[in-house]
Protein backbone atom coordinates (compact mmCIF):
# COMPACT_ATOMS: atom_id res chain seq x y z
CA UNK A 1 0.00 0.00 0.00
CA UNK A 2 1.52 3.32 -0.79
CA UNK A 3 1.82 5.78 1.68
CA UNK A 4 -0.76 8.69 1.68
CA UNK A 5 -1.35 12.05 3.94
CA UNK A 6 -3.99 12.93 6.64
CA UNK A 7 -4.51 16.75 7.82
CA UNK A 8 -6.29 17.36 11.02
CA UNK A 9 -7.78 20.81 11.14
CA UNK A 10 -7.98 22.25 14.94
CA UNK A 11 -5.71 19.48 15.84
CA UNK A 12 -4.92 22.15 18.97
CA UNK A 13 -8.14 19.53 20.47
CA UNK A 14 -5.34 17.99 22.56
CA UNK A 15 -7.42 14.63 23.49
CA UNK A 16 -9.30 14.05 20.45
CA UNK A 17 -6.68 13.85 18.34
CA UNK A 18 -4.22 11.66 21.00
CA UNK A 19 -7.29 9.26 20.40
CA UNK A 20 -7.77 9.43 16.66
CA UNK A 21 -4.08 9.51 15.57
CA UNK A 22 -3.53 6.14 17.90
CA UNK A 23 -6.45 4.82 16.28
CA UNK A 24 -5.19 4.78 12.89
CA UNK A 25 -1.83 3.68 13.74
CA UNK A 26 -3.82 0.61 15.11
CA UNK A 27 -4.46 -0.47 11.29
CA UNK A 28 -0.95 -1.98 10.65
CA UNK A 29 -0.58 -0.80 6.89
CA UNK A 30 -0.73 2.84 8.03
CA UNK A 31 2.26 2.89 9.33
CA UNK A 32 4.42 5.24 7.30
CA UNK A 33 1.66 7.56 6.61
CA UNK A 34 2.30 11.35 7.29
CA UNK A 35 -0.51 13.04 9.64
CA UNK A 36 -0.03 16.69 9.32
CA UNK A 37 -1.89 19.00 12.28
CA UNK A 38 -2.68 22.65 11.90
CA UNK A 39 -4.47 24.75 14.03
CA UNK A 40 -4.68 28.37 15.26
CA UNK A 41 -2.99 27.76 18.62
CA UNK A 42 0.82 27.37 18.52
CA UNK A 43 0.59 26.48 21.69
CA UNK A 44 -1.70 23.75 21.14
CA UNK A 45 0.04 22.37 18.18
CA UNK A 46 3.28 21.97 20.07
CA UNK A 47 1.99 20.59 23.09
CA UNK A 48 0.02 17.73 20.84
CA UNK A 49 3.13 17.31 18.01
CA UNK A 50 5.49 16.32 21.27
CA UNK A 51 2.41 13.59 22.52
CA UNK A 52 2.33 12.15 18.79
CA UNK A 53 6.21 11.94 18.51
CA UNK A 54 6.44 10.09 21.70
CA UNK A 55 3.73 7.72 20.08
CA UNK A 56 5.63 6.98 17.13
CA UNK A 57 8.84 6.95 18.97
CA UNK A 58 7.58 4.23 21.36
CA UNK A 59 6.54 2.56 19.07
CA UNK A 60 9.01 2.86 16.45
CA UNK A 61 7.15 3.12 13.79
CA UNK A 62 8.11 5.24 10.74
CA UNK A 63 4.99 7.64 11.17
CA UNK A 64 5.87 11.06 10.30
CA UNK A 65 4.32 14.02 11.93
CA UNK A 66 4.04 17.44 10.95
CA UNK A 67 2.35 20.79 12.63
CA UNK A 68 2.00 24.05 11.02
CA UNK A 69 -0.17 26.83 11.80
CA UNK A 70 -0.01 27.26 7.99
CA UNK A 71 -3.85 25.51 6.90
CA UNK A 72 -3.01 25.36 3.07
CA UNK A 73 0.43 23.80 3.87
CA UNK A 74 -1.19 21.17 6.14
CA UNK A 75 -4.23 20.17 3.45
CA UNK A 76 -1.46 20.31 0.76
CA UNK A 77 -1.46 16.70 -1.24
CA UNK A 78 -3.51 15.04 1.45
CA UNK A 79 -6.31 12.08 0.76
CA UNK A 80 -8.49 12.73 3.77
CA UNK A 81 -8.83 15.88 5.77
CA UNK A 82 -10.40 15.66 9.48
CA UNK A 83 -11.84 18.86 10.91
CA UNK A 84 -12.45 19.76 14.60
CA UNK A 85 -13.22 23.18 15.02
CA UNK A 86 -14.68 25.57 17.31
CA UNK A 87 -14.89 28.57 15.38
CA UNK A 88 -15.18 31.42 18.45
CA UNK A 89 -14.06 29.36 20.86
CA UNK A 90 -15.35 29.43 24.73
CA UNK A 91 -16.08 33.49 24.31
CA UNK A 92 -18.66 33.00 21.68
CA UNK A 93 -20.05 30.22 22.87
CA UNK A 94 -20.87 31.96 25.93
CA UNK A 95 -23.07 34.28 23.88
CA UNK A 96 -24.63 30.92 22.55
CA UNK A 97 -26.21 30.43 25.74
CA UNK A 98 -26.18 33.40 27.66
CA UNK A 99 -28.34 35.55 25.16
CA UNK A 100 -31.24 32.96 24.52
CA UNK A 101 -31.41 32.44 27.82
CA UNK A 102 -32.25 36.25 28.72
CA UNK A 103 -34.98 35.45 26.00
CA UNK A 104 -36.40 32.25 28.30
CA UNK A 105 -34.59 30.02 26.04
CA UNK A 106 -32.89 27.29 28.34
CA UNK A 107 -30.37 25.69 26.63
CA UNK A 108 -28.35 22.61 27.99
CA UNK A 109 -25.77 22.28 25.25
CA UNK A 110 -26.84 24.66 22.40
CA UNK A 111 -24.60 23.00 19.56
CA UNK A 112 -26.65 21.17 17.14
CA UNK A 113 -30.28 23.32 16.54
CA UNK A 114 -31.90 25.25 18.60
CA UNK A 115 -30.71 29.65 19.21
CA UNK A 116 -26.92 28.67 19.99
CA UNK A 117 -26.80 25.72 17.69
CA UNK A 118 -27.73 28.29 14.97
CA UNK A 119 -25.24 30.64 15.57
CA UNK A 120 -22.71 28.30 15.99
CA UNK A 121 -23.51 27.27 12.42
CA UNK A 122 -23.45 30.79 11.28
CA UNK A 123 -19.54 30.75 12.62
CA UNK A 124 -18.57 27.79 11.37
CA UNK A 125 -19.94 27.26 8.18
CA UNK A 126 -18.14 30.18 6.37
CA UNK A 127 -14.75 28.67 7.63
CA UNK A 128 -15.95 25.13 6.45
CA UNK A 129 -16.35 26.43 2.71
CA UNK A 130 -12.83 27.85 3.31
CA UNK A 131 -11.53 24.11 4.07
CA UNK A 132 -13.47 23.27 0.65
CA UNK A 133 -11.57 25.57 -1.12
CA UNK A 134 -8.61 24.62 0.22
CA UNK A 135 -9.00 20.78 -0.02
CA UNK A 136 -10.33 21.50 -3.97
CA UNK A 137 -7.26 23.43 -4.47
CA UNK A 138 -4.46 21.61 -3.13
CA UNK A 139 -5.63 18.05 -1.51
CA UNK A 140 -5.49 14.89 -3.27
CA UNK A 141 -7.96 15.15 -6.49
CA UNK A 142 -10.96 13.25 -5.05
CA UNK A 143 -10.10 13.87 -1.07
CA UNK A 144 -12.15 13.25 1.52
CA UNK A 145 -13.30 15.18 3.86
CA UNK A 146 -14.86 13.90 7.55
CA UNK A 147 -15.74 16.65 9.79
CA UNK A 148 -16.42 15.77 13.67
CA UNK A 149 -17.61 19.55 14.13
CA UNK A 150 -21.19 20.61 15.38
CA UNK A 151 -23.42 21.21 13.95
CA UNK A 152 -22.96 18.65 12.57
CA UNK A 153 -25.75 17.91 10.29
CA UNK A 154 -25.25 21.72 9.22
CA UNK A 155 -21.51 21.72 8.19
CA UNK A 156 -22.01 18.71 6.62
CA UNK A 157 -25.05 20.31 4.39
CA UNK A 158 -22.47 22.94 3.64
CA UNK A 159 -19.86 21.09 2.85
CA UNK A 160 -21.46 18.91 0.89
CA UNK A 161 -23.98 21.20 -0.90
CA UNK A 162 -21.92 24.54 -1.17
CA UNK A 163 -18.15 23.31 -0.82
CA UNK A 164 -18.68 20.85 -3.23
CA UNK A 165 -15.91 18.24 -1.40
CA UNK A 166 -17.33 14.55 -0.95
CA UNK A 167 -17.99 15.08 3.39
CA UNK A 168 -18.42 12.19 5.85
CA UNK A 169 -20.41 13.80 8.95
CA UNK A 170 -18.90 11.76 12.43
CA UNK A 171 -20.39 11.57 15.68
CA UNK A 172 -20.33 9.33 18.65
CA UNK A 173 -24.45 9.62 19.84
CA UNK A 174 -25.16 5.90 18.16
CA UNK A 175 -22.35 4.25 19.82
CA UNK A 176 -23.05 5.51 23.17
CA UNK A 177 -26.73 5.03 23.15
CA UNK A 178 -26.06 1.40 22.21
CA UNK A 179 -24.01 1.15 25.29
CA UNK A 180 -26.22 1.75 27.49
CA UNK A 181 -28.73 -0.28 25.93
CA UNK A 182 -26.77 -3.57 26.01
CA UNK A 183 -26.14 -2.39 29.86
CA UNK A 184 -29.74 -2.13 30.84
CA UNK A 185 -30.53 -5.50 28.98
CA UNK A 186 -27.95 -7.06 30.53
CA UNK A 187 -26.20 -8.14 27.46
CA UNK A 188 -22.71 -8.63 26.47
CA UNK A 189 -20.17 -6.83 24.23
CA UNK A 190 -21.44 -7.39 20.77
CA UNK A 191 -24.70 -9.09 21.56
CA UNK A 192 -26.71 -6.21 20.51
CA UNK A 193 -27.47 -6.26 16.70
CA UNK A 194 -29.53 -2.36 15.73
CA UNK A 195 -30.63 -0.60 13.28
CA UNK A 196 -30.12 3.22 13.91
CA UNK A 197 -31.30 6.04 12.02
CA UNK A 198 -32.50 9.56 11.53
CA UNK A 199 -30.69 12.83 11.85
CA UNK A 200 -27.54 13.26 13.97
CA UNK A 201 -28.59 13.85 17.67
CA UNK A 202 -31.79 13.23 16.48
CA UNK A 203 -31.31 8.99 15.43
CA UNK A 204 -33.61 6.15 17.26
CA UNK A 205 -32.83 2.66 17.86
CA UNK A 206 -35.99 1.01 15.14
CA UNK A 207 -34.68 -2.01 15.48
CA UNK A 208 -33.19 -3.46 18.20
CA UNK A 209 -32.54 -7.57 18.72
CA UNK A 210 -29.79 -9.37 21.36
CA UNK A 211 -28.31 -12.74 19.75
CA UNK A 212 -31.11 -12.47 17.39
CA UNK A 213 -33.91 -11.68 20.18
CA UNK A 214 -36.17 -9.15 18.86
CA UNK A 215 -36.67 -6.34 21.98
CA UNK A 216 -39.71 -4.99 21.67
CA UNK A 217 -41.12 -1.42 23.41
CA UNK A 218 -42.10 -2.79 26.74
CA UNK A 219 -39.24 -4.94 27.54
CA UNK A 220 -37.14 -1.91 27.11
CA UNK A 221 -39.01 0.88 28.88
CA UNK A 222 -39.31 -1.60 32.15
CA UNK A 223 -35.06 -2.29 31.38
CA UNK A 224 -34.77 1.85 31.59
CA UNK A 225 -37.11 2.18 34.63
CA UNK A 226 -35.10 -0.71 36.24
CA UNK A 227 -31.71 0.69 36.26
CA UNK A 228 -30.54 2.22 39.60
CA UNK A 229 -28.78 4.83 37.58
CA UNK A 230 -30.24 5.45 33.76
CA UNK A 231 -33.93 5.33 35.42
CA UNK A 232 -32.78 8.24 37.47
CA UNK A 233 -30.48 10.28 34.37
CA UNK A 234 -32.73 9.67 31.23
CA UNK A 235 -35.94 10.96 32.23
CA UNK A 236 -36.76 12.55 28.82
CA UNK A 237 -35.52 9.73 26.74
CA UNK A 238 -37.49 7.53 28.91
CA UNK A 239 -40.42 9.50 28.31
CA UNK A 240 -39.99 9.86 24.62
CA UNK A 241 -39.52 6.08 24.30
CA UNK A 242 -42.93 5.72 26.12
CA UNK A 243 -44.46 7.92 23.47
CA UNK A 244 -42.58 7.44 20.43
CA UNK A 245 -41.97 3.55 20.99
CA UNK A 246 -38.30 3.76 20.26
CA UNK A 247 -34.97 5.40 22.14
CA UNK A 248 -33.24 7.89 21.32
CA UNK A 249 -29.38 8.30 20.98
CA UNK A 250 -28.86 11.32 22.76
CA UNK A 251 -28.15 12.39 25.98
CA UNK A 252 -31.17 13.63 28.17
CA UNK A 253 -30.01 17.02 28.19
CA UNK A 254 -28.93 17.44 24.25
CA UNK A 255 -32.65 15.53 23.55
CA UNK A 256 -34.80 18.24 25.76
CA UNK A 257 -33.54 20.68 24.02
CA UNK A 258 -34.36 19.71 20.58
CA UNK A 259 -38.55 19.37 21.06
CA UNK A 260 -40.70 22.13 22.22
CA UNK A 261 -41.88 19.88 25.07
CA UNK A 262 -39.70 19.70 28.05
CA UNK A 263 -37.58 23.46 28.49
CA UNK A 264 -40.19 25.43 27.85
CA UNK A 265 -41.48 26.38 31.40
CA UNK A 266 -38.73 27.11 34.05
CA UNK A 267 -40.58 25.30 36.82
CA UNK A 268 -41.20 22.24 34.41
CA UNK A 269 -37.47 21.76 33.30
CA UNK A 270 -36.40 20.75 36.99
CA UNK A 271 -39.12 17.81 36.31
CA UNK A 272 -36.76 16.45 33.87
CA UNK A 273 -33.10 16.85 34.33
CA UNK A 274 -30.50 15.63 36.80
CA UNK A 275 -27.89 17.38 38.19
CA UNK A 276 -25.69 14.37 38.85
CA UNK A 277 -23.42 15.40 35.57
CA UNK A 278 -24.40 18.33 32.69
CA UNK A 279 -25.12 16.16 30.23
CA UNK A 280 -28.23 15.44 31.83
CA UNK A 281 -29.95 18.91 31.17
CA UNK A 282 -28.42 21.51 33.67
CA UNK A 283 -28.75 25.01 32.40
CA UNK A 284 -25.66 25.81 30.58
CA UNK A 285 -24.09 23.01 31.37
CA UNK A 286 -21.71 22.14 28.77
CA UNK A 287 -20.87 25.71 29.14
CA UNK A 288 -20.03 25.55 32.49
CA UNK A 289 -18.21 22.31 32.30
CA UNK A 290 -16.12 23.47 29.42
CA UNK A 291 -15.34 26.99 31.00
CA UNK A 292 -14.34 25.41 34.59
CA UNK A 293 -11.94 22.77 32.17
CA UNK A 294 -10.90 24.72 29.74
CA UNK A 295 -7.07 24.14 30.40
CA UNK A 296 -7.39 20.57 31.46
CA UNK A 297 -4.67 18.96 28.19
CA UNK A 298 -2.26 21.21 30.18
CA UNK A 299 -3.13 20.13 34.01
CA UNK A 300 -3.28 16.20 31.88
CA UNK A 301 -0.35 17.33 29.53
CA UNK A 302 2.18 14.92 32.00
CA UNK A 303 -0.07 11.76 31.78
CA UNK A 304 -0.60 12.02 28.04
CA UNK A 305 3.22 12.31 28.16
CA UNK A 306 3.64 9.49 30.20
CA UNK A 307 0.42 7.26 28.04
CA UNK A 308 2.55 8.14 25.19
CA UNK A 309 5.44 6.20 25.96
CA UNK A 310 3.60 2.82 26.01
CA UNK A 311 3.01 0.47 23.36
CA UNK A 312 0.03 0.87 21.29
CA UNK A 313 -2.83 -1.63 21.93
CA UNK A 314 -5.01 -2.54 18.92
CA UNK A 315 -7.62 -4.07 21.58
CA UNK A 316 -8.34 -0.26 23.41
CA UNK A 317 -9.20 1.04 19.52
CA UNK A 318 -11.69 3.76 20.47
CA UNK A 319 -15.30 3.05 19.02
CA UNK A 320 -14.73 7.03 16.67
CA UNK A 321 -15.85 6.17 12.97
CA UNK A 322 -12.49 7.95 11.16
CA UNK A 323 -9.96 5.40 11.60
CA UNK A 324 -12.18 2.44 10.49
CA UNK A 325 -13.09 4.98 7.67
CA UNK A 326 -9.50 4.60 6.27
CA UNK A 327 -8.95 1.29 7.01
CA UNK A 328 -12.13 0.48 4.99
CA UNK A 329 -11.21 2.73 2.19
CA UNK A 330 -7.54 1.86 1.81
CA UNK A 331 -7.51 -2.53 2.47
CA UNK A 332 -10.71 -3.49 1.86
CA UNK A 333 -12.05 -4.39 5.13
CA UNK A 334 -15.57 -4.26 5.33
CA UNK A 335 -16.46 -1.62 7.92
CA UNK A 336 -20.43 -1.13 9.50
CA UNK A 337 -21.23 2.61 10.85
CA UNK A 338 -23.40 5.04 11.00
CA UNK A 339 -22.63 8.14 9.20
CA UNK A 340 -23.47 11.60 8.33
CA UNK A 341 -24.02 11.89 4.40
CA UNK A 342 -26.91 13.53 1.78
CA UNK A 343 -30.25 11.74 2.41
CA UNK A 344 -30.79 10.92 -1.50
CA UNK A 345 -33.82 8.70 -0.83
CA UNK A 346 -31.92 6.63 1.84
CA UNK A 347 -34.54 7.16 4.47
CA UNK A 348 -37.61 7.56 2.86
CA UNK A 349 -39.88 9.73 4.94
CA UNK A 350 -37.02 12.65 4.94
CA UNK A 351 -36.21 15.38 2.19
CA UNK A 352 -33.70 14.04 -0.47
CA UNK A 353 -31.56 17.15 0.66
CA UNK A 354 -31.28 16.32 4.12
CA UNK A 355 -28.26 15.10 6.09
CA UNK A 356 -29.02 12.10 7.37
CA UNK A 357 -27.51 9.72 10.12
CA UNK A 358 -27.78 6.41 9.28
CA UNK A 359 -25.95 3.31 8.56
CA UNK A 360 -24.22 2.48 5.77
CA UNK A 361 -20.62 -0.46 5.12
CA UNK A 362 -16.88 1.35 4.26
CA UNK A 363 -14.64 -0.65 1.69
CA UNK A 364 -12.33 -0.41 -1.41
CA UNK A 365 -15.55 0.60 -3.64
CA UNK A 366 -16.19 3.69 -1.08
CA UNK A 367 -18.95 4.23 1.36
CA UNK A 368 -22.38 2.77 0.59
CA UNK A 369 -26.00 3.76 2.86
CA UNK A 370 -28.40 1.46 3.74
CA UNK A 371 -31.24 2.35 1.52
CA UNK A 372 -35.40 2.11 1.86
CA UNK A 373 -35.19 2.91 5.80
CA UNK A 374 -38.71 4.26 6.71
CA UNK A 375 -38.27 5.81 10.16
CA UNK A 376 -41.73 5.93 12.39
CA UNK A 377 -43.95 9.08 11.70
CA UNK A 378 -42.96 10.65 14.99
CA UNK A 379 -39.71 10.15 14.78
CA UNK A 380 -40.20 11.74 11.24
CA UNK A 381 -42.01 14.60 12.09
CA UNK A 382 -39.70 15.44 14.99
CA UNK A 383 -36.56 15.31 12.38
CA UNK A 384 -38.56 17.44 9.91
CA UNK A 385 -38.50 20.09 12.17
CA UNK A 386 -35.34 20.55 13.03
CA UNK A 387 -34.18 19.72 8.97
CA UNK A 388 -36.13 22.73 8.11
CA UNK A 389 -34.33 24.88 10.15
CA UNK A 390 -31.07 23.44 9.42
CA UNK A 391 -31.96 24.22 5.71
CA UNK A 392 -32.24 27.61 6.25
CA UNK A 393 -30.09 28.10 8.57
CA UNK A 394 -27.19 26.67 5.96
CA UNK A 395 -28.87 28.85 3.27
CA UNK A 396 -28.54 32.08 5.41
CA UNK A 397 -24.58 31.61 6.87
CA UNK A 398 -23.80 31.26 2.73
CA UNK A 399 -25.89 34.21 1.96
CA UNK A 400 -25.43 36.42 4.76
CA UNK A 401 -29.41 37.11 4.52
CA UNK A 402 -30.18 38.00 8.39
CA UNK A 403 -33.65 38.09 7.83
CA UNK A 404 -33.60 34.69 6.80
CA UNK A 405 -31.70 33.83 9.95
CA UNK A 406 -34.29 35.23 12.06
CA UNK A 407 -36.71 32.84 10.10
CA UNK A 408 -34.41 29.75 10.75
CA UNK A 409 -34.37 30.73 14.84
CA UNK A 410 -38.33 31.39 14.57
CA UNK A 411 -38.99 27.98 13.21
CA UNK A 412 -37.12 26.40 16.06
CA UNK A 413 -38.99 23.74 18.43
CA UNK A 414 -37.86 24.90 21.57
CA UNK A 415 -37.27 28.76 21.05
CA UNK A 416 -41.14 28.81 19.16
CA UNK A 417 -41.90 27.29 22.24
CA UNK A 418 -41.08 29.89 24.44
CA UNK A 419 -40.25 33.33 22.19
CA UNK A 420 -42.91 35.63 20.24
CA UNK A 421 -41.36 36.42 16.86
CA UNK A 422 -40.49 40.48 18.14
CA UNK A 423 -38.50 38.42 21.06
CA UNK A 424 -36.67 36.20 18.42
CA UNK A 425 -36.10 39.18 16.10
CA UNK A 426 -34.50 41.42 18.93
CA UNK A 427 -32.30 37.86 20.48
CA UNK A 428 -30.73 37.29 16.97
CA UNK A 429 -29.56 41.12 16.79
CA UNK A 430 -28.13 40.58 20.00
CA UNK A 431 -26.26 37.61 19.16
CA UNK A 432 -24.90 38.94 15.69
CA UNK A 433 -23.88 41.88 16.91
CA UNK A 434 -22.35 40.43 20.14
CA UNK A 435 -20.45 37.64 17.91
CA UNK A 436 -19.60 40.21 14.71
CA UNK A 437 -16.09 39.45 14.93
CA UNK A 438 -16.57 36.01 13.88
CA UNK A 439 -19.32 36.55 11.49
CA UNK A 440 -18.09 38.28 8.06
CA UNK A 441 -21.11 37.76 5.60
CA UNK A 442 -23.13 39.68 8.09
CA UNK A 443 -21.15 42.48 8.16
CA UNK A 444 -23.19 44.46 6.52
CA UNK A 445 -26.13 44.14 8.94
CA UNK A 446 -24.46 44.97 12.24
CA UNK A 447 -25.28 49.10 12.18
CA UNK A 448 -28.81 48.19 11.65
CA UNK A 449 -28.81 45.78 14.49
CA UNK A 450 -27.15 47.85 16.89
CA UNK A 451 -29.64 50.86 15.91
CA UNK A 452 -32.53 48.54 16.16
CA UNK A 453 -31.45 47.26 19.90
CA UNK A 454 -30.73 51.11 20.98
CA UNK A 455 -34.74 51.20 20.36
CA UNK A 456 -35.75 48.23 21.26
CA UNK A 457 -38.28 47.53 23.53
CA UNK A 458 -39.02 43.73 24.41
CA UNK A 459 -38.10 43.37 27.65
CA UNK A 460 -35.82 40.62 28.32
CA UNK A 461 -36.41 38.36 31.92
CA UNK A 462 -34.50 37.60 34.80
CA UNK A 463 -32.21 35.19 35.04
CA UNK A 464 -32.72 32.19 37.55
CA UNK A 465 -30.08 31.42 39.94
CA UNK A 466 -28.68 28.51 37.95
CA UNK A 467 -27.74 30.74 35.18
CA UNK A 468 -25.84 33.65 37.40
CA UNK A 469 -24.04 31.15 38.53
CA UNK A 470 -22.79 29.36 35.74
CA UNK A 471 -22.86 32.77 33.50
CA UNK A 472 -20.44 34.08 36.06
CA UNK A 473 -17.91 31.55 35.92
CA UNK A 474 -17.85 32.52 31.44
CA UNK A 475 -17.82 36.11 32.81
CA UNK A 476 -14.65 35.16 34.68
CA UNK A 477 -13.54 33.55 31.81
CA UNK A 478 -13.97 36.64 29.52
CA UNK A 479 -12.34 38.99 31.50
CA UNK A 480 -8.43 36.65 31.58
CA UNK A 481 -9.19 36.76 27.81
CA UNK A 482 -9.37 40.51 28.31
CA UNK A 483 -6.44 41.16 30.47
CA UNK A 484 -4.62 38.67 28.00
CA UNK A 485 -5.18 40.46 25.09
CA UNK A 486 -4.23 44.20 26.68
CA UNK A 487 -0.83 42.63 28.27
CA UNK A 488 -0.44 41.62 24.10
CA UNK A 489 -1.05 44.81 23.05
CA UNK A 490 0.54 46.62 26.30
Amino acid sequence: MSAFKIAIIGAGSVGFTKTLFKDILCVPEFADIEVALTDVSEKNLTMVKTILDKIVEANGLPTTVTATTDRRKAIEGARYVISCVRVGGLEAYADDIRIPLKYGVDQCVGDTICAGGILYGQRNIPVILDFCKDIRELAEPGARFLNYANPMAMNTWAANEYGKVDTIGLCHGVQHGAEQITEVLGAKPGELDYVCSGINHQTWFTDLRVNGRKIEKDELIAAFEAHPVFSKQEKVRIDVLKRFGVYSTESNGHLSEYLPWYRKRPEEITRWIDMSEWIHGETGGYLRHTAENRNWFETEYDGFLKDAAKPIDPAKRSSEHASYILEGLETGRVYRGHFNRKNNGVITNLPDDCIIESPGFVDRFGLNMVAGITLPEACAATCMASVNVQRMSVHAAVTGDIELLKLAVLHDPLVGAVCTPEEVWQMVDEMVVAQAAWLPQYAHAIEGAKERLAKATVRTREWEGAARRHIRSVDEMRAEKEAERAAANA
